[in-house]
């Protein structure tokens, strides 16, 4: 039996990006176009490189959806390989590939036809054998456990503690939707990005309190990553850890962290965990210089890998500097935006202009623009008035627009989401809810 040896790339998939390894050993990016799946983006990317060399390669593909082997031709046509021949590779090392996911992917090649990508199966379903005869189904004596009943509090909980039934108000329902919404796991890393290019609008702020609400409800595993080229104080206003270390001292260690080897806590001697509410911060030195901070696409995108493998959420704390490659890249790797401005004309314009040119940037940009959370934040004890005209010239072009009312705890010092008022937090929770739909 002769077997057929052909070159391999290999493609890392971190949310709606990837990275692709060519045969000859080059790292690229890869990022879908419009909403086009980033796995279809791959398997093009991978066309190209079979068409360049002349001959099938194959695709060895982990992230999100698992690891995938694929052996894709100049056409775009592919063909699963059987899980057998993925622990030999051609100079006999060995390729621990993990058992394929048990999902419903089904991909389509360039001539139209589907492809289902291999998934865990019982012996007697594979190829070639007989179909196992089905059981008559038994009804469970399980229920499933889930935790969906709204806290009574006030007097409806008081009456509620004497055994005396009474049904949650409308605000406890509602909270409750809210909560299991922040509280949602989802199978692989997302991420989130806030912005605006104007200062002082509230991004350092907005990335604290929404990782605090997805942490506390979510269960920690949530990262703010101060992503600014230009003094990031997201440090200043959050605990330190253990290390005096930030998103420079990472850099250098990030392949490290991403070999097998590396293991749960070795993340903790660069990131900051907040005890109270159970986020990590990735700080930027604020001490320096722009110059000393920047960091390209390739070294960003290190990053992220990084991230996608620790954490199951990433919030960005981004710069104002909308031309620099961490911003562009952050955006092009972002789930969802969050665009938080103050109850004043200027910050309120900077938000409108950035929805605006992220419009006429790419299809995708656009999209994110569209699909956009704005929140409004009532910086003075001044009423609502100038704040709801701000949030009714959004509405209609968002997806959604919250108004956080004005709280003291959130204009200086360390922000710790129990410091806030009751009805700011409820604020927070609701904005973190619309937020999470677009995960």
């Amino acid at each position: 039996m002769t077997t057929v040896i052909h070159p391999r790339t290999y493609a890392t998939v971190t949310g709606p990006t990837a990275t692709f390894i060519t045969t000859d050993g080059q790292t690229e990016p890869v990022t879908a176009t419009g909403d086009e799946d980033i796995r279809h983006a791959v398997i093009r990317r991978a066309s190209d490189e079979a068409r360049r060399t002349g001959t099938p390669v194959e695709l060895v593909t982990s992230g999100d959806r698992g690891h995938h082997h694929l052996l894709v031709d100049p056409t775009g046509d592919l063909t699963l390989l059987p899980t057998t021949a993925e622990a030999e590779i051609s100079d006999g090392e060995e390729l621990d590939l993990g058992p394929y996911q048990d999902i419903d992917d089904t991909i389509t090649t360039a001539r139209g036809e589907e492809v289902r990508e291999a998934t865990s199966q019982p012996d007697a379903l594979h190829a070639g054998s007989a179909p196992a005869a089905e059981s008559p189904t038994r009804p469970t004596f399980l229920t499933p456990t889930t935790d969906t009943t709204p806290p009574v509090t006030g007097w409806r909980g008081i009456l509620t503690g004497l055994g005396i039934t009474v049904r949650p108000s409308a605000a406890e329902v509602r909270r409750a939707e809210e909560r299991a919404l922040v509280a949602r796991q989802w199978a692989g890393c997302r991420t989130l990005a806030v912005v605006n290019g104007k200062g002082g609008v509230g991004k350092t702020m907005t990335t604290a309190i929404l990782a605090a609400v997805y942490a506390r409800e979510g269960g920690g595993t949530v990262l703010a990553w101060d992503n600014n080229d230009t003094r990031g104080t997201l440090g200043w206003r959050t605990e330190q850890g253990t290390y005096d270390t930030t998103l420079r001292d990472l850099l250098p260690a990030a392949p490290a962290l991403l070999t097998p080897g590396a293991g749960v806590s070795d993340i903790s001697r660069f990131v900051h965990h907040q005890s109270a509410d159970r986020y990590d911060v990735l700080r930027s030195n604020p001490e320096l210089l722009a110059t000393d901070q920047r960091i390209g696409a390739g070294d960003f995108d290190l990053l992220m890998q990084v991230a996608a493998r620790f954490y199951r959420l990433v919030i960005f704390d981004s710069g104002n500097d909308e031309s620099a490659d961490r911003w562009l890249r952050m955006i092009d790797s972002s789930y969802q935006l969050v665009i938080p401005t103050l109850a004043n004309p200027e910050s309120s314009e900077s938000a409108a202009l950035l929805l605006d040119a992220l419009r006429g940037r790419d299809e995708r940009s656009a999209a994110l623009a569209d699909r956009a959370v704005v929140l409004v934040t009532q910086s003075e004890p001044t009423g609502t008035t100038p704040a709801r005209r701000i949030a009714d010239g959004f509405a209609g072009h968002v997806r959604a627009v919250h108004i956080i009312p004005f709280d003291p705890a959130l204009k200086a010092g360390p922000l710790r989401f129990d410091m806030l008022r009751p009805r700011t937090r409820d604020a927070w929770l609701s904005a973190a809810g619309s937020a999470a739909e677009g995960l």
